[in-house]
């Protein structure tokens, strides 16, 4: 079933005129992933709670060791866990979500990447910029630029509902803009 809802979202963010269809196919192929690896370690499909707890508090500045504590387990037994629900390390799940929603802000938003950094949990925006540098293959300056961002009718302003995204019309039917 998490599958098939992460077909569906891909399908729905693949549309034609989506002006965030990096970002959103992009989110939907990870969950796709993280369902599929679900399914394989025989883990529930309403997900993992360890996971769904370390996604709630992924922007808080907590080391791997105290999240572990949190949940009244040692740091290899959450490794354990997260390697087993996710197919990745507990400090590459964190980053991932971290980076996810990082691309998410530079392309919904006019934030500077140094607000962005604050709120995905990182102090030192140099740092951060590194980072998704390093993991993205483009600053995030380059990114947001790439993304196309700029939408007419004010839509960059807004972070958009992945249930209902934006949708652009064609020249021919009234010109650019969201569809309602």
């Amino acid at each position: 079933a998490g599958a098939r809802a992460a077909v569906g979202r891909i399908a729905r963010a693949a549309r034609r005129g989506n002006p965030l269809l990096e970002v959103e196919t992009g989110a939907a192929v990870h969950e796709l992933l993280v369902a599929l690896r679900r399914a394989r370690a025989d883990i529930a499909p309403d997900g993992d709670p360890v996971l769904q707890a370390l996604a709630r508090d992924a922007f808080r500045h907590l080391s791997v060791a105290e999240h572990a504590a949190r949940h009244g387990m040692t740091p290899a037994e959450l490794r354990t866990a997260v390697r087993r629900g996710a197919g990745c390390s507990p400090k590459d799940y964190l980053l991932g979500i971290r980076l996810g929603r990082a691309k998410e802000l530079l392309a919904a938003t006019e934030l500077p990447v140094a607000a962005v950094a604050r709120r995905v949990g990182y102090d030192d925006p140099a740092y951060f910029s590194r980072l998704f540098t390093r993991r993205v293959g483009t600053a995030p300056v380059r990114f947001r630029a790439q993304q196309g961002r700029a939408v007419p009718g004010g839509w960059s302003q807004q972070i958009p509902d992945p249930d209902h995204p934006p949708i652009l019309r064609s020249s021919e039917a009234g010109g650019p803009g969201p569809a309602a």
